[in-house]
């Protein structure tokens, strides 16, 4: 498929995925998430690839992490409740380091709280969800162009870095029709093949080791426990586990610049509006509406690594806005690296804030 097309945000995701060269998908239906899977149940088939529905979220993760061990790009989507469901197998992938995708179409909870409102609770549990300490990446789409796009480079990515990355939207941008451009081609970098002469987890300068998959004639040995170079168990050793843990981190926290994505708009403002995910298109709307009033914006389209950096690009501000679908998450993040206020704009509940609230917060701290 290529060329404009009118589709929904999940449908783009999902052919997101199919031209970065995905070739397996593992889920679990669930709401608001399952037009991804079904997307993918009718289009693998066509390109080569290889569609299983598991009995849940639990075996949908493991399948995807088995799938990459075959050299395969390979992806699941899931929402809330399931995502839950997957993060021991993420623990898992990030300790092994294996590729892959994860989708999570966020919805109001905890539990099973709103199937099918949208929500941006997940922020924190993308990041620190799973047991131990390590560093993933994650892509906020706004729009179902950047569904497509963001999907594309989240298994980039994930290849570069051999880490979990998540794309984390919502049921807004998730269910939202738009106009999406597909390219005819999308240009892929698989992973950095194993030197022949290398450990199988032996990493270079940048600290990812090359990836040797199933059937490509190594001999690899994967496992979940603190592991020596060959990727045998060493647990013992308190040198082995820190070394290896603090690689972990290091190669995604070392690399934050390269791997930021975000958008400056009037970085001499001395109000400026930070947001991800849908409520920028709020903000968009209200810069949109009233230009003149001299209000800047950092739109995140990459959150983990956080790119503390970009807050520095807006040297007059005296006050940040943080409009979220939750009740304040990612608005710590913020707090930590600047002096300045930053006020925090929730909201439950499921619906998008509108430009009249923004404007409220906005006159209200000025």
């Amino acid at each position: 498929m290529s060329g404009l097309e009118f589709m929904q945000g999940n449908a783009a995701c999902a052919e997101g995925a199919i031209a970065a060269g995905c070739r397996f998908f593992g889920g679990y239906p669930i709401t608001p998430s399952t037009e991804i899977a079904e997307t993918m149940a009718r289009r693998l088939p066509k390109v080569g690839g290889v569609f299983i529905s598991m009995e849940d979220e639990l075996a949908s993760i493991a399948a995807v992490i088995g799938a990459s061990w075959t050299g395969t790009r390979a992806m699941t989507a899931t929402s809330g409740p399931g995502f839950s469901l997957m993060m021991e197998n993420i623990g898992y992938a990030a300790m092994t380091e294996t590729p892959c995708v994860i989708v999570n179409i966020q919805r109001g909870g905890p539990s099973t709280g709103q199937p099918t409102r949208a929500a941006q609770g997940d922020m924190l549990q993308c990041r620190f969800g799973s047991h131990g300490d390590y560093s993933t990446i994650a892509l906020t789409p706004n729009s179902v162009q950047e569904m497509f796009d963001l999907t594309v480079k989240a298994f980039d990515l994930a290849d570069r870095f051999r880490v979990p990355t998540f794309l984390m939207s919502d049921e807004i941008v998730g269910h939202m029709r738009e106009r999406v451009t597909i390219p005819d081609s999308v240009k892929t970098a698989p992973p950095a093949p194993l030197a022949q002469d290398s450990l199988p987890f032996e990493a270079g300068d940048d600290g990812v080791p090359g990836f040797a998959p199933f059937g490509s004639g190594r001999s690899i040995h994967v496992t979940g426990l603190t592991h020596d170079e060959r990727g045998y168990p060493d647990t013992t050793d308190p040198l082995a586990h820190d070394r290896l843990v603090r690689r972990l981190v290091s190669k995604v926290e070392s690399a934050r610049h390269d791997i930021a994505d975000y958008e400056v708009t009037n970085p001499d403002a001395e109000t400026v509006f930070i947001t991800y995910g849908p409520p920028s298109r709020t903000v968009e709307q209200v810069m949109h509406d009233h230009p003149d009033d001299g209000v800047g914006h950092l739109r995140l389209r990459v959150v983990w690594p956080f790119p503390e950096f970009a807050l520095r690009e807006f040297s007059g501000a005296k006050v940040f806005l943080m409009p979220e679908l939750n009740m304040g998450q990612m608005v710590r993040e913020v707090q930590r690296h600047v002096d300045q206020p930053v006020i925090s704009i929730p909201k439950l509940g499921g619906e998008l804030h509108t430009p009249a609230e923004l404007l409220q917060a906005l006159e209200a701290h000025r």
